[in-house]
């Protein structure tokens, strides 16, 4: 299961997807409309802005928007940098890879072949769907009700 941290995340940026373009969006605003706690999102922002997703303006008309277009922002990336490796188990992750402790052989494991089906199946799924697809299809209309 993904943390709240990452529903969160994603639900804020389907908000910034949604926005007027150069109109940044209150923290305020995100954390009423979203129902999620402001000093949590806070934070959530933070990250996002430290990885290059969103950028924040200061001032009166102050806010975030997205930094990159929504439709090149997938559900895997922001679930990786919001909750890390993807992988169920740690031999099949790409980004931060070890052997399992347990485990004799990787090629041998029957657990490992079955389990490197789901994540492929999964990384699949993450890696191509994007915010923009959350935000402007029935599909994403479905998607956004699941993180709510």
């Amino acid at each position: 299961m993904i943390t709240q941290k990452a529903k969160y995340a994603l639900r804020a940026l389907t908000v910034l997807a949604e926005a007027t373009a150069d109109e940044p969006v209150m923290i305020s605003d995100i954390a009423v409309q979203q129902k999620i706690p402001k000093k949590f999102l806070e934070q959530i922002l933070l990250d996002l802005k430290h990885h290059g997703i969103v950028v924040s303006r200061r001032g009166k008309q102050g806010g975030y928007l997205l930094l990159k277009p929504a439709h090149s922002i997938t559900f895997g990336e922001i679930l990786r940098v919001i909750d890390g490796p993807i992988a169920p188990l740690p031999c099949l992750s790409i980004t931060a890879y070890r052997k399992c402790d347990d485990c004799d052989g990787e090629q041998t494991c029957q657990i490992r072949h079955v389990f490197a089906k789901v994540a492929d199946a999964t990384r699949k799924v993450l890696f191509s769907t994007t915010i923009a697809d959350a935000v402007g299809t029935k599909r994403g209309a479905e998607v956004t009700r699941l993180l709510a």
